[in-house]
């Protein structure tokens, strides 16, 4: 059965624990010193007395809580503190309850720190995406010829000129604002042995944009000279509209088109349904009218 404890037996034994406690002994210390067997009464014993540092845990937002507590006591709002740390509103309230509240802000100061916390905070959100997007492209390490074949196929079909029901024209070009996009159309071209003397630009640009530097810019990135491009299509402006592509990356769009190439366009047209129904059910194939 377990000991019993008069009132002064109690008080004796309290003191002892309080004693050992504040000396940094840990609670299966204390049990073990003064055979204290009841979990309970041992509770009770040590029972408003804070564990000792060294029989803490470590929590992973430890040096959040030490931050949050840190910034409150520099006059912080926990809208502040919330933007800073990236936690949530009840967290900061059991981190910084305890302590006093800052002076009342004005209106401008609120909307001032919000601002800045808001510019930190998107500017740590374009630091994530830009890692993730890092870390997507050293996944895909090198193109085997198959991939780009692939690849330029769908790419094609969905960027390039197609062939209409109603208008039947069978013409491979393609056209693309995003010089990547180019390049890798042209890698294309070279692995369909297109050879380059069929192979014609010209520049699609806004008549108010600088048409010389587009002509400039497209010319060196395929390599050739600027008269060696066709002339540049130029889209009349609308006063009443209000161009969003502007300033020095704007170069309007470049248009790749081979010539003689009926046959080419055939071949992709045929590339292109065979990667489609190559995932199809057969059944689905048949039901079509494709098989």
């Amino acid at each position: 059965m377990p000991r019993t404890y008069d009132a002064h037996q109690y008080e004796q034994l309290r003191e002892q624990a309080v004693a050992l406690r504040r000396a940094g002994l840990s609670r299966r210390q204390i049990r073990d010193r003064l055979k204290v067997g009841n979990n309970d009464l041992l509770n009770r014993l040590v029972q408003g007395e804070p564990p000792p540092a060294w029989t803490r845990r470590p929590n992973a937002k430890d040096g959040l809580r030490a931050r949050a507590r840190e910034l409150r006591r520099q006059g912080w709002t926990y809208d502040r503190i919330e933007l800073e740390l990236g936690v949530s509103r009840s967290s900061v309230s059991l981190w910084v309850r305890d302590l006093p509240r800052p002076p009342r802000r004005s209106p401008e100061e609120q909307q001032a720190l919000m601002h800045a916390g808001l510019v930190k905070r998107y500017k740590a959100l374009d630091a994530e995406r830009e890692a993730t997007k890092a870390a997507a492209h050293a996944e895909i390490a090198d193109l085997t010829d198959r991939e780009l074949f692939l690849v330029g196929v769908g790419l094609y079909w969905a960027e390039g000129a197609k062939s209409k029901p109603y208008r039947r024209s069978e013409t491979v070009q393609f056209v693309n604002s995003d010089p990547r996009m180019i390049r890798l159309f042209l890698a294309w071209l070279d692995l369909l042995e297109v050879e380059p003397e069929r192979r014609c630009f010209h520049v699609m640009i806004h008549e108010s944009a600088d048409v010389a530097a587009a002509e400039r810019y497209w010319a060196e990135l395929v390599g050739i000279a600027v008269d060696g491009l066709l002339k540049t299509a130029l889209k009349k402006h609308n006063p009443k509209t209000v161009r969003k592509n502007v300033g020095d990356d704007y170069h309007g769009c470049l248009a790749v088109r081979v010539r003689r190439g009926a046959n080419l366009y055939q071949r992709i047209e045929g590339w292109w349904a065979g990667i489609c129904d190559a995932r199809t059910p057969k059944t689905s194939r048949t039901e079509s009218g494709t098989l």
